[in-house]
């Protein structure tokens, strides 16, 4: 008995490991020098929240499963708990994503798919209504 053919995930759609390590870079390059998002990343250096981001994404989307296998369950809210995140950073973090998700060049309805996904996200990650930063 052969095994169908499997359609091709997201990931590999997009372009794999490639496409999410520019939009990943591209989106930490401006959280490096924003005023709203710089100061929830305590260490100076800021690859191991780029390198785990981007094997979060890659995992969500089908590509290798690396993030589990090292971190375990995602656990978003909970890993993001100790940090305030209101409107204004929602806002920013969301500033950056799109301008990263432009640089892709994606066709529309791939570009659509990952905007709405990050899109949720960002809004699924606010734990404040305080506006004050």
């Amino acid at each position: 008995m052969t095994t169908p053919p499997q359609s091709p995930s997201f990931y590999d759609v997009v372009g794999g490991e490639p496409t999410f390590r520019k939009l990943v870079d591209e989106f930490y390059a401006g959280v490096a020098t924003d005023p709203i998002l710089r100061p929830l990343y305590p260490d100076a250096d800021l690859g191991p929240a780029t390198e785990r981001f981007r094997l979060f994404l890659m995992q969500y989307w089908g590509g290798p499963g690396t993030y589990s296998e090292q971190r375990g369950h995602p656990r978003l809210r909970m890993r993001h708990a100790p940090f305030r995140v209101g409107p204004a950073e929602r806002d920013a973090w969301l500033g950056h994503m799109r301008h990263a998700l432009d640089t892709l060049n994606l066709p529309a309805d791939q570009d659509a798919t990952l905007w709405q996904y990050l899109e949720r996200a960002a809004f699924f990650m606010v734990n404040t209504m305080d506006g004050d930063t």
